[in-house]
């Protein structure tokens, strides 16, 4: 089953932490969003594998753009 990681807000994306292939745990960050001078870190949500990244550094995202997939575990 795969889960489905969407941003929830407008924002850039700072750093993306993870790769397709990468094995992630529910607290592990996936990317860093900046908005408004924060910071926000992305969690994966779900044990798993990721299999797509559909950001990248210095994208611009708005509320329910994919940020990344994930195959669970």
């Amino acid at each position: 089953m795969t889960h489905t990681i969407s941003a929830e807000m407008v924002a850039n994306v700072g750093a993306v932490y993870v790769s397709v292939g990468d094995q992630v745990g529910p607290t592990d960050t996936l990317v860093l969003l900046e908005s408004m001078k924060m910071e926000i870190p992305v969690l994966a949500e779900v044990g798993g594998v990721v299999v797509e990244v559909a950001v990248n550094a210095g994208d611009s995202i708005r509320e329910g753009d994919i940020i990344a997939i994930i195959e669970e575990a």
